[in-house]
């Protein structure tokens, strides 16, 4: 009777796995690829946030009583910090572009002032099953200036 009830599932079920993997393939690999582009856009959010502190730390030792040790005048201009932003090396995802705005809410770029960098990334995403997209992040950092 056992091997009777193991014949007639073997014959009934042949091919089976065939149809399961079928179905299940495609849903797991379109899940990974998924948690691959929330990882990319979770990674580029944390890159333009640490470009933004990277570029008030560099705008705050540069302002406008700056001197080397040599004597000569290391002040940093907005197009200057901007630049240093936007060169600081991050590797690029291929598909985003980054920019950087420098500021001076309070007026000027001398010692005690606020310094603020804006940077903004767009990153183009592609899930499977999905339409193409843009992703707009933006992070912005405040610093006072101190030499």
């Amino acid at each position: 009777m056992r091997r009777l009830n193991q014949d007639c599932r073997s014959k009934n079920e042949q091919g089976q796995a065939i149809i399961e993997v079928a179905i299940a393939l495609p849903i797991i690999a379109a899940f990974t690829l998924m948690m691959i582009e929330i990882c990319l856009a979770f990674y580029s959010y944390c890159m333009i946030s640490e470009s933004a502190r990277e570029g008030t730390r560099y705008a705050i030792v540069r302002g406008a009583t700056c001197q080397t040790s040599s004597g000569s005048s290391c002040t940093a201009s907005a197009s200057t910090i901007n630049n240093a932003v936007t060169h600081l090396g991050w590797p690029n995802l291929g598909s985003g572009t980054l920019s950087a705005n420098t500021t001076y809410p309070d007026g000027n770029e001398n010692t005690g002032s606020r310094v603020q960098v804006v940077v903004s990334y767009t990153l183009n995403y592609n899930i499977p099953f999905a339409p193409k997209g843009t992703l707009h992040m933006s992070s912005t950092s405040v610093m006072y200036i101190v030499q």
